[in-house]
């Protein structure tokens, strides 16, 4: 092989190496704009679509002069996602605050949303109703008919874009919702959301 052949030779494999590199770069350029533009991650939305008693039990607590109370609200709860890519969640909990105090908690089963979908959950949510009757203010709202609550819930998990990127993300929802006495359901609610990534 002649020196002309071999400086042929170089330079095609040059020119391979070349055109190699600009490809694999492309294509992460590409992979880089579509992950911060239209596949970045956005906020999953919990949603409480209403509240309903479950059950109501009541019983004497005859040794220590008390009344016993059991009470469980049914939240229909809907989970939805607006990204491009599903999103898998592990585990969750909701917290049930009256006038800032925590008077009830509930623990959301896992699951997974798909793209640009919602999902609905029913969660029964067990009311620590000790702490909920010895509010004075609670037979107030009772009597106006109107019941002011506040729910945090949290919900970790993972998105996946392109079966490549995994985005692992904590939504938290914060809603003040006003149950009504008579129809036992939501009558209004003001949600704030926020995600952690």
């Amino acid at each position: 092989m002649d020196s002309k052949e071999r400086r042929h030779h170089r330079w095609c494999s040059r020119r391979c190496v070349i055109i190699s590199v600009a490809v694999i770069l492309g294509i992460a350029l590409l992979l880089l704009i579509l992950g911060l533009t239209v596949f970045r991650p956005r906020h999953t939305v919990t949603t409480i679509n209403s509240v309903h008693l479950g059950a109501l039990r009541v019983g004497l607590d005859v040794p220590h002069l008390s009344v016993d109370l059991n009470v469980t609200l049914d939240l229909d709860i809907t989970a939805t996602n607006p990204n491009r890519a599903s999103f898998g969640y592990d585990t969750g909990n909701a917290e049930l605050f009256y006038h800032g105090g925590l008077v009830g908690e509930a623990v959301i089963p896992p699951g997974r949303v798909g793209a640009e979908g919602s999902v609905r959950t029913n969660v029964s949510l067990t009311v620590m109703a000790d702490r909920l009757i010895s509010d004075a203010t609670l037979y107030k709202d009772v009597i106006s008919g109107s019941v002011p609550f506040s729910t945090d819930t949290r919900l970790p998990g993972t998105v996946t874009i392109l079966g490549v990127f995994r985005h692992h993300m904590v939504a938290y929802t914060m809603c003040n919702i006003t149950v009504s006495v008579l129809n036992r359901s939501v009558d209004n609610s003001d949600c704030r959301y926020k995600t952690k990534f």
